[in-house]
Order: C-alpha cells, then sequence, then structure tokens
C-alpha cells in the first residue's frame, strides 16, 4: 500500500510504502471489540464500595426477645432489611483488569491501523516538529489540512515544541510510537503517522 507523505504547511514530501502484513488485514470487529474491552477495564478505577453489616456503626445489641412477638426474628439493627443497615453484597474495591495475550493484543492494533487505512483515514507526515511551541501556529496549520478529531503517532519520542503546541488543541491527541493503542486509534476520525512512526509500527508488529 503506497501513501503520499506531506509537511505540516501541506506541500508534498514524496511517498512511503506500507506493510500489507500490518496496514492491510481485513478488521475484524470482535478482534477489536476484545482488546478495547481489556483496555477500558484496565483502566477502571474500581473504587466503588458500600458498607456491609459487619461495616455498619450501631449497636449489637438484640433489638427483642427470640421468641413471642409474632415477627421474624432478628438480633441486630446491622441487617439490610433495617433503615440504615448493612448492604448484602454490594460492591467492594477490587481491579476489573484481566489478561489478554501479547500477541493478541499486537493482532488487534495491526486491525485497528488497517481499518483506519481501510477507511483512507491515515495520513503521513514527514516529521511533527515545530521550531517554536506555539499552539496558534500549529491549530493554523491543522485548520488548513482539515484534521478535527485527530491522533498523531511520533516515533520513540514526540518534539517537545510539537507537543507543547498541542496540548492545548481540542481534539488532538500526540503519542510516541511505544503509546500506540487500539482504544485511541478508533476513537479518533484521523490518524497521523510520522514517517518514523511507520518505521516502528512496522518493527514492532510484523
Amino acid at each position: 500500500m503506497k501513501l503520499d507523505v506531506i509537511k505540516l504547511d501541506a506541500s508534498p514530501a514524496g511517498s512511503i510504502e506500507l506493510d500489507e502484513s500490518v496496514f492491510g488485514l481485513e478488521p475484524r470487529a470482535d478482534i477489536l471489540h476484545r482488546v478495547v474491552r481489556w483496555q477500558l477495564a484496565k483502566r477502571q478505577a474500581g473504587t466503588h464500595s458500600t458498607l456491609g453489616k459487619s461495616d455498619v456503626s450501631y449497636s449489637t445489641k438484640k433489638i427483642y426477645r427470640q421468641k413471642g412477638t409474632g415477627g421474624a426474628r432478628h438480633g441486630s439493627r446491622k441487617a439490610p432489611t433495617f433503615r440504615k443497615g448493612g448492604t448484602y453484597k454490594g460492591p467492594v474495591p477490587r481491579s476489573h483488569a484481566h489478561d489478554l495475550t501479547k500477541k493478541f493484543r499486537a493482532l488487534g492494533l495491526r486491525h485497528a491501523l488497517s481499518a483506519k487505512a481501510g477507511a483512507g483515514q491515515i495520513v503521513v507526515l514527514e516529521t511533527a516538529e515545530m521550531a517554536e511551541g506555539k499552539t496558534r501556529q500549529l491549530a493554523q496549520a491543522i485548520k488548513g489540512l482539515g484534521w478535527k478529531r485527530t491522533l498523531v503517532i511520533d516515533g520513540a519520542a514526540v518534539d517537545e515544541n510539537f507537543a507543547r503546541a498541542a496540548r492545548n488543541i481540542e481534539g488532538l491527541d500526540v503519542l510516541p510510537s511505544i503509546g500506540a493503542n487500539v482504544y485511541d486509534i478508533l476513537r479518533r476520525d484521523t490518524l497521523v503517522l510520522t514517517k518514523a512512526a511507520v518505521e516502528a509500527l512496522e518493527a514492532r508488529l510484523k
């Protein structure tokens, strides 16, 4: 698969050949779904908590005699049936993360890149570098290119000035190649890869 390479000012900068084994697969929704679920479950806080019967602050004295009342037998006001009693089997703090093999995660990333390539939503940038970290300059360049909801993936490290300029632009995310992930790729309309990012991703996923 061959794509044109451009600069930030939209001028052409040659072309690049994308590896079919990384960018040319037939996307499978089931694979993408499993990887996205794994990502979102892993980052879920899991801090939900309720007070159980043993956690509620209340007297432990038996509230009335065992027999002869004509009512149910109770020994504590902490029971869930009473107002202000403990919650029965409520949520407790826990991790929502589950395992997914490295091979499957890499496969999901290949399918996400292939989905963007198949939809014509990949742009290859020569370099993501700026002489100054000015948000206004980058915003004007992005507006001229017609990018709205965009993810920019660079090589091993992101240019400091470019990252500073992009930090305050709504709908623009910037990641190094090692941070490329399925969820962020799919949630943005345009995927912008630098030439260094293409080389890094192909080396990582082949």
